[in-house]
């Protein structure tokens, strides 16, 4: 005998951004749709960065023009933009 299992009911939460708010010194405190809320410090990256087109982010003017573009942080149509599930540990 066959057994064939129906996963019709199976759904993956998908996480993404719900809102987001800078803070300053480079921070976004990010709010997720399950709930969480994490303040990301995204300094360290940006200053370790020897890539032009990163580095030029740590002009706060440029970072702080950041959207939320189908639940993630997106600076410039994605010229710079992190994994969501690093964002959602809150490990850049």
């Amino acid at each position: 005998m066959i057994i064939v299992k129906e996963y019709n009911d199976f759904q993956i939460d998908l996480i993404e951004i719900k809102s987001a708010k800078y803070i300053g010194d480079y921070a976004i405190r990010i709010l997720f749709n399950d709930g969480l809320n994490r303040l990301v410090d995204f300094k360290s990256f940006l200053e370790l960065s020897r890539h032009p087109s990163i580095h030029k982010y740590l002009d706060e003017d440029k970072f702080m023009q950041f959207e939320i573009i189908d639940g993630n942080l997106n600076w410039n149509n994605y010229d710079l933009i992190f994994p969501i599930a690093d964002l959602y540990e809150g490990k850049i």
